[in-house]
């Protein structure tokens, strides 16, 4: 403790970074999310105690002040945003939702084809049948068959 001690009396910034790259490199191998902010949190002190030196216990205190306050604005403010429902960019069929197209053939008994992201697509509609070349929206994917609906002119 007595090495810690004289190590961080000499250099407080690289005892500091020392912890944050511990806190990270925890961090990376679990990926939960909550060590990152303890990470930034000793990162910030390191910078203030180089800046401004201070006493360990004032260090520690600040370090969990930072540390509470960043993991809670973050799991409040982040959270809903990283958890936010859209569609999985690794599932190419996913992302056509919500994309608009043009109808190519006749729909019959609700179904046809639509030409989309510059493809063209097997259709279903529950709808009243869309015209050839009117617009229409997917709303949803079954399959490789695409849920569409038609655009309110």
């Amino acid at each position: 403790m007595d090495a810690i001690a004289g190590f961080h009396a000499l250099h407080p910034f690289w005892l500091w970074l020392a912890v944050a790259a511990a806190f990270l490199a925890v961090e990376v191998a679990t990926g939960t999310g909550w060590l990152l902010w303890s990470a930034a949190s000793a990162f910030v002190v390191g910078i203030v105690a180089q800046l401004l030196p201070m006493s360990f216990v004032i260090e520690l205190g600040l370090f969990a002040a930072l540390a509470i306050a960043s993991t809670f604005l973050a799991k409040r403010y982040l959270r809903p945003v990283l958890d936010a429902t859209g569609p999985d960019l690794n599932d190419p069929m996913q992302r056509l939702v919500g994309q608009r197209g043009q109808v190519l053939s006749t729909f019959e008994q609700g179904r046809g084809r639509v030409f989309i992201d510059g493809k063209d697509w097997a259709a279903e509609t529950d709808e009243a049948i869309p015209a050839i070349s009117q617009e229409v929206v997917v709303v949803a994917v079954a399959g490789a068959i695409l849920k569409v609906r038609k655009i309110p002119a």
